[in-house]
């Protein structure tokens, strides 16, 4: 990916000491985050609709309810294809990017659909490790926010797009690129641990749990688990 996006070998981090993940010798610029995160949130909603899929097929195949998975994967996949819309509102990917955009899914779609086939539990840890890198990518860029090495998304001033002030109801005074990348980390966040809980699950028999009705009324929080929730915790 890092060869995809254009960046250099000192804009890498040092993948061999993980401490130092979010530093690089030379910061990216506004341009290479957005080919970036562009590419990044293409793939990134393929796995939930590949999984919603095959579950919703297995459901109608069973004559069984699915126990409430179905909605939480294709609700993972739209809200990746959210994140993807609101980027392009600020970058307009060439024919390249399309090209590799439109190898790279095939490729990524095709075994995603294997992968579920044969181990559904493996394929769910899998997607929970990816997002963890989404995490890290989104907190990168954070940092160097912060440290003002992105002039123009530390501008107070910058305008994100309406349609990501619409989809996650940004009030007025958070609407900065800070606060948009912060949301969407969120996201993320959250869809590694619910992934990894349901890498926990019976994959036939036990019920979604971010979805189902608790007598205490509090259901579980996916994004403050970053490795999901045991199957004990939640069943």
């Amino acid at each position: 990916m890092d060869r995809a996006t254009g960046l250099g070998k000192d804009q890498q981090v040092d993948k061999k000491n993980m401490t130092t993940s979010l530093v690089a010798d030379k910061p990216l610029t506004e341009a290479q985050w957005l080919v970036r995160f562009i590419f990044l949130e293409s793939i990134a909603g393929v796995p939930g609709m590949v999984a919603g899929m095959l579950r919703h097929l297995g459901s109608l195949r069973r004559m069984k309810r699915d126990n409430g998975w179905i909605e939480s994967l294709l609700e993972e996949s739209f809200n990746e294809r959210m994140h993807l819309l609101t980027f392009m509102k600020m970058s307009e990917p060439g024919w390249f990017m399309k090209l590799m955009i439109l190898g790279a899914q095939g490729v990524f779609f095709n075994g995603m659909f294997l992968s579920y086939l044969i181990a559904p539990k493996i394929t769910h840890r899998f997607v929970g490790y990816l997002e963890e890198e989404a995490v890290h990518t989104y907190t990168r860029c954070l940092y160097e926010i912060d440290l003002g090495l992105l002039p123009k998304w530390s501008d107070p001033n910058f305008t994100i797009p309406d349609i990501a002030v619409q989809y996650w109801r940004i009030p007025e005074g958070k609407r900065t690129m800070k606060d948009l990348i912060m949301y969407i980390r969120a996201d993320e966040a959250v869809h590694r641990g619910v992934n990894h809980t349901l890498g926990n699950l019976n994959q036939k028999e036990d019920p979604n749990p971010f979805v189902s009705e608790y007598k205490d009324g509090e259901k579980p929080n996916a994004a403050l688990r970053s490795q999901g929730f045991e199957r004990e915790e939640v069943i």
